[in-house]
């Protein structure tokens, strides 16, 4: 079993920061590719950032220059660093991991449930 966990969500003014976190557990024998995703309300799901296992990053254009993706392989973490926020990043945020079990020569896909980012003023 493998669960994806995020935290950090909340409520803030624009301008505001705030960082999340993503923690993975279970029976993990390795970590390939780490992603975020948001849903804002009454749209799809988007890719935000996403960080290889080699440590390279891409971002979606509207959060480029505001928001930085990072992971810590020896605690199986991703984070978000989200600055200059925005009202229109209103969303939850998820994270998703490709994710090689101890039981399985395959990297499967798992996601979390999801932490509410709302900026208002």
């Amino acid at each position: 079993q493998v669960q994806l966990v995020e935290s950090g969500g909340g409520f803030l003014q624009p301008g505001g920061s705030l960082r999340l976190s993503c923690a993975a557990s279970g029976n993990i024998r390795s970590i390939n590719d780490m992603q975020w995703y948001r849903q804002a309300p009454g749209k799809g799901r988007e890719l935000v950032a996403r960080i290889t296992s080699g440590l390279s990053t891409t971002y979606a254009d509207s959060v480029k220059g505001r928001f930085t993706i990072s992971r810590d392989n020896a605690k199986n973490r991703v984070y978000l660093q989200m600055n200059s926020l925005k009202p229109e990043d209103t969303a939850v945020y998820y994270c998703k991991a490709l994710i090689k079990t101890t039981r399985s020569i395959y990297y499967v896909e798992y996601w979390g449930n999801g932490t509410l980012v709302t900026v208002s003023s």
